[in-house]
């Protein structure tokens, strides 16, 4: 009995053990469960029904539970199907014996799905305006994916769900304006965390590549952090212009080639807002092509082409909320050569902070006002450190060049919007210039005012921009008010010529000269010395005496052979109106082209001659004109000597017009009658037009370098050069 019962209790527990491992390995299929998974689906969702055939049970003899597997089923939703490739589940053991069907988990394996049926079947679940924005930007694309969600006793999903899956195919258009093409990635969510990972895509015809982005949702916040990677690609002038943003127009690029990796870091709300975005780029820039006609460079560059061309930059760029920063370096090409450039520039807000060293050797570089020029294949190092804002100043920190042992320096200086000069702590020059004149000169600040010291400086330019500018136009300050005080050994004035011991003060008041007091002397002993004083009534008065003007005559090129003499020139000016009276005694000039061509067609030979032999003489010459802006009036000009005297007025428009009438009379004829003739004064100063004493009159006209003279040699003096005449013998 006892054997019998033993071998009974074998045969049924090896029947158990096979009916297990039966259950466990092969399992059942049954239709009888699927109304009850169906039921349980609608619980979650009433919107969507589940189309199940052969659901198959497995048994987990370890978790004591049951696994069901249904293969190909089809979700129902608004009148849409998407196909399944296999749903799971476990039911627990117990759950399955007291008929209760508590559903553990759930496992969703899908075919590959369109996108935009995936977001119906999401909206269903929860419509929003985010599911709302994204059915509007899907245009294509694909999606496969494994969906596990576990329950909780009350059939509640709980929050430790799972989905995983790749996209592939997908097309994006966003506002018109972001283009999204050829989009693959894989992804991992869970509650509150994304995962994209190996994404690959074409942005408006720029290949990106991404190994991960991950995406963390803190209430209606999702903090966004990726790297994403720009393969080579090349942008033409078209391509750059549909960018359409404001920098790359000022730049005008004609061509760009180039590649990028890229870190960031962002916040985005649900309403597609960014805030708190942070960039890291490398930039690899292979070329990049600029014409050069945003900023005027060809009078400091001479040889420079009207295309740049920047190759093989390595570039920084981090950006964090309103601040970028850039850093770069790379090649300049020039012709078949390079100069090598650094650079830095940061932006705070709207200040834009920046600083440059490049090493400059295929390159011409001239400095007109200081005539500096550094030659090609010359090593020179430029360095520029400042910061500016926006439509306001501009502040160099440092200016320096340094070529061999030439150094130009420049410290804190500031310039208005309008780049005129508002104040600067210091400059040093210290460099041979175009005239083989070594520059040594140095300014220092002291609170308001400054000093310039300094062994020696060539001055040449300088006069010459002063002496031919625009008033109005060549005032190089802004809001500077200040006293310059000037102690110089040598101060060029040519090519040739100098002063010595220089020395005196300038004070400035509203930008302009308000007095000034200069004293200096020429290597022969004369002196020269410039006075100027603004006085009650805002007018400026200038005096200049010199008992050496050669030097300074000489800078007139239609003026040569110019000797001895002094010269004093007084004027008062006024609202750009200047009044002056310009007088120059005992000295004589060998050439002036437009007298000699007077003479001559005067047929005065013999006084022309004079000009090519020893000169002619002039005991006086005066000229009382005035000047604003650009026209020159010549109220009088009268000059007096022995062979011969001239009388003449009119008017100097620069650049444009000469027009200018006088008088002439050869001296001896003048001193003949005089002698001859008892009490010619009153005669010929009173009603009587002075019969007898004969003269030239001429006129000069036309363009500066097409003037027509017009001579009369027979004219009867007129009264008023019969008084000058006399007036000066009587002064004598």
């Amino acid at each position: 009995m006892i054997k019998k019962f033993i071998k009974i209790s074998s045969i049924i527990l090896l029947l158990f053990v096979l009916i297990i491992f039966y259950l466990s390995l092969v399992g059942v299929k049954t239709e009888k469960f699927n109304e009850r998974i169906v039921n349980k689906i609608i619980k979650i969702n009433k919107r969507i029904k589940l189309d199940l055939k052969d659901v198959k049970f497995l048994l987990d003899p370890y978790n004591f539970t049951v696994s069901v597997v249904t293969k190909d089923p089809a979700v129902l939703f608004e009148g849409n199907k998407l196909k399944i490739e296999e749903i799971k589940t476990n039911i627990s053991l117990k759950s399955l014996i007291f008929n209760e069907f508590l559903i553990d988990d759930l496992e969703l394996s899908t075919r590959s799905i369109k996108l935009n049926d995936i977001i119906l079947l999401a909206k269903s679940f929860k419509n929003s305006a985010e599911l709302f924005l994204l059915d509007r930007m899907i245009k294509d694309g694909f999606l496969k994916a494994v969906i596990k969600l576990q329950f909780d006793d009350k059939g509640n999903i709980k929050k430790n769900y799972q989905i995983t899956g790749h996209i592939k195919n997908v097309k994006l258009n966003f506002l018109n304006q972001i283009k999204v093409n050829n989009l693959g990635l894989e992804f991992n969510i869970q509650k509150n965390k994304y995962s994209l990972i190996k994404i690959k895509s074409v942005v408006n015809e720029i290949k990106l590549s991404s190994p991960i982005i991950k995406i963390n949702q803190d209430k209606d916040q999702f903090l966004i952090k990726g790297k994403i990677l720009t393969e080579k690609k090349e942008f033409k002038r078209d391509q750059i212009k549909v960018m359409n943003t404001s920098f790359l127009k000022d730049l005008n690029i004609e061509k760009v080639r180039l590649n990028t990796e890229n870190d960031i870091y962002f916040n985005i709300n649900k309403k597609l807002k960014i805030k708190d975005l942070t960039i890291q780029s490398n930039v690899n820039l292979d070329q990049l092509v600029i014409k050069n006609d945003f900023i005027n460079l060809k009078s400091y560059l001479p040889n420079l082409k009207e295309l740049t061309n920047f190759v093989n930059h390595k570039i920084t760029i981090n950006y964090d909320k309103d601040k970028l920063d850039i850093r770069g370096k790379g090649k300049i090409l020039v012709k078949d050569k390079f100069d090598i450039i650094n650079y830095e520039v940061i932006k705070n807000n709207d200040k834009f902070i920046f600083n440059t060293k490049l090493n400059l050797k295929n390159r011409k570089l001239l400095l007109e006002l200081l005539n500096y020029e550094k030659k090609e294949n010359s090593d020179a190092s430029i360095e520029i450190k400042g910061n500016f804002k926006k439509n306001s100043s501009i502040n160099f920190d440092l200016i320096s060049l340094k070529e061999k042992n030439n150094t130009i320096l420049f410290k804190n200086l500031n310039l208005s919007k309008d780049f005129k000069l508002t104040s600067i702590d210091s400059f040093k020059f210290n460099y041979l210039n175009n005239n083989k004149i070594r520059n040594q000169l140095f300014l220092k600040k002291s609170n308001s005012n400054y000093s310039i010291e300094g062994q020696s400086f060539d001055a040449t330019k300088l006069i010459n921009k002063i002496m031919g500018s625009d008033d109005e136009n060549s005032n190089l300050f802004n809001n500077f008010n200040s006293k310059i005080s000037l102690k110089i050994k040598k101060i060029y004035i040519d090519k040739f010529n100098f002063i010595e011991n220089l020395s005196g003060v300038l004070n400035f008041k509203n930008n302009k000269i308000d007095d000034l007091d200069l004293k200096s002397s020429f290597s022969n002993n004369k002196t020269i010395s410039l006075l100027i004083k603004t006085n009650d009534k805002q007018e400026q008065i200038t005096k200049l005496f010199t008992d050496y003007p050669k030097p300074l005559i000489k800078r007139y090129n239609f003026i040569k052979g110019f000797e001895e003499g002094f010269l004093v020139y007084q004027s008062v000016k006024k609202d750009g109106i200047s009044n002056a009276l310009l007088t120059i005694e005992n000295f004589k000039v060998k050439e002036i082209p437009i007298f000699a061509k007077i003479l001559s067609l005067a047929s005065l030979q013999g006084i022309a001659d004079l000009l090519t032999g020893e000169g002619i003489r002039f005991d006086d010459f005066e000229m009382k004109f005035s000047s604003k802006k650009k026209l020159t009036t010549i109220e009088e000009m009268y000059a007096t000597g022995p062979a011969v005297s001239i009388l003449m007025d009119g008017y100097i428009e620069s650049e444009k017009l000469i027009s200018l009438r006088g008088t002439l009379v050869p001296a001896t004829t003048i001193n003949k009658t005089i002698a001859s003739i008892p009490l010619l004064g009153n005669i010929l100063v009173g009603k009587k037009t002075g019969e007898g004493v004969f003269g030239v009159s001429f006129k000069i006209k036309g363009e500066p370098k097409k003037i027509k003279t017009i001579v009369n040699p027979i004219k009867t003096l007129t009264p008023r050069f019969i008084t000058r005449i006399l007036e000066k013998n009587k002064k004598n």
